[in-house]
């Protein structure tokens, strides 16, 4: 079963069942190498006989009771240590609760299987990890690609079939870096939509929760499960009352690799052919974001040192992966005044891209290459460095901003390798980030059964 709304359809004829799903799941997670630091096998199989049993007496706890789902390891589920991927953390004892949005989950039935892997710490782009291997996709005929991170097992473990949807977390592209290099649809909600509460925190202003899917609809439905909000999203959007805004700067940017541009433009005229309004502008809130971070350096490098400080200059930091460590240690060098303009910055730009978007959506690829390969970063750790800030450049403007981020499939390049665009919009306008969402996915799909 690809999408989560068809497993449920197929629970609900009798077509499969929770012990059916999670056996497959684990037989899958088999042949998967590094895309789980733990699997919950026996606590999975023991909540899917429940989950059975309930169905057989009539008394599902939500349509959603047996799915099985994948958790990022930032992320406590009760019993389980949460490692952050980190080996810095191996005598951590496991978590006593589950984070607020695993317990909504479970509420609904819904049944965790494993802990993803991930950049340790959740500080980069690409998703390596030295600890506990780096988890790759199965594309065919190309050698392997980084899986994009910092939510690298959570993307794969929904890439490969392993399970529908997974959680992840996103600080400055952890969410959407992924989806867009494999593939996926992946939401990223504005920082203050779900509650926090069991998540190991990274740049606390800039932490944000959201996750991974092969359908939009599949992300409203999560999201409203982690919110804890009852009911569907109702009501199909006219095209012909939408407005977009196309960031020409980004457009026109000289390392945007052609398949990503061509794409992307095929994309745009479909909108355009339904009825859209594409406004192509430069927004002055993107521009001046792009040039704070590259003249003053990453607000969230700033308030990530706070939090791991510690570890970087304990013994055990000597234990990290070098190049996580190095990042941090950069930024420790970021002056005081760096961070006081980065935040009167930030503030005055999310008050201007409000002003500047009204109620347009702002339309720019995730991200500006495809999912590059494996062996050569892991390798070269000055390449590393490059290719991390080239892949989280777009993604990093609207995490300054606050602005939840939608990332979904445009096709993919010569070699099949996925490219994707990326709906934003101002911090707490995620609802209309996701219904224009849902209308654009099933423009696209009746634009390619065509």
């Amino acid at each position: 079963m690809k999408t989560m709304s068809e497993t449920i359809d197929a629970l609900a004829q009798g077509a499969t069942s929770a012990p059916e799903l999670i056996r497959a799941a684990l037989r899958k997670s088999e042949t998967a190498e590094h895309v789980f630091i733990r699997l919950l096998d026996t606590q999975a199989l023991s909540a899917a006989q429940k989950s059975l049993a309930r169905r057989q007496q009539g008394t599902p706890l939500s349509v959603l009771d047996g799915i099985p789902f994948a958790v990022k390891d930032l992320i406590d589920v009760a019993g389980s240590r949460t490692t952050a991927g980190s080996i810095t953390r191996d005598e951590r004892l496991p978590a006593t609760k589950d984070a607020t949005i695993i317990a909504r989950l479970r509420d609904a039935g819904m049944i965790p299987i494993g802990k993803t892997n991930l950049t340790e710490f959740a500080y980069s782009g690409l998703g390596l990890n030295p600890h506990y291997g780096t988890p790759t996709a199965d594309f065919k005929q190309v050698e392997p690609r980084v899986p994009g991170g910092s939510s690298s097992g959570s993307a794969i473990a929904v890439q490969r079939g392993i399970v529908s949807v997974a959680i992840g977390t996103d600080t400055a592209g952890s969410i959407r870096v992924p989806a867009a290099f494999n593939g996926l649809t992946g939401f990223k909600g504005s920082s203050q939509r779900y509650d926090m509460g069991g998540i190991h925190p990274l740049a606390v202003t800039f932490d944000s929760l959201g996750c991974f899917a092969h359908s939009v609809q599949d992300c409203v439905t999560l999201d409203r499960l982690m919110r804890g909000v009852p009911g569907e999203h109702s009501g199909a959007v006219d095209f012909k009352g939408i407005h977009f805004v196309v960031e020409t700067q980004i457009l026109e940017d000289p390392e945007l690799q052609p398949a990503v541009r061509t794409n992307f433009l095929t994309t745009l005229g479909l909108l355009e052919r339904a009825g859209a309004h594409l406004h192509y502008k430069t927004l002055l809130s993107v521009s001046r974001t792009r040039e704070a971070i590259k003249r003053l350096g990453w607000l969230g490098a700033i308030e990530a040192w706070r939090v791991l400080r510690c570890v970087v200059e304990s013994p055990d930091g000597l234990r990290m992966d070098r190049r996580v460590r190095n990042r941090l240690l950069a930024s420790a060098a970021l002056p005081a005044t760096a961070e006081t303009e980065l935040r009167l910055l930030r503030a005055e730009l999310m008050h201007d891209v409000r002003a500047q978007l009204t109620n347009a959506i702002l339309l720019m690829p995730t991200v500006k290459h495809v999912a590059p390969p494996l062996a050569a970063l892991e390798a070269d750790d000055e390449l590393f460095a490059a290719t991390n800030l080239q892949t989280l450049a777009y993604t990093m403007i609207g995490s300054f901003l606050d602005m939840p981020g939608l990332a979904m499939p445009t096709g993919v390049d010569a070699q099949g390798l996925p490219t994707s665009i990326l709906l934003s919009a101002p911090s707490g306008r995620d609802d209309d980030v996701l219904a224009i969402g849902l209308a654009v996915e099933h423009l696209c799909r009746c634009a390619h059964r065509m």
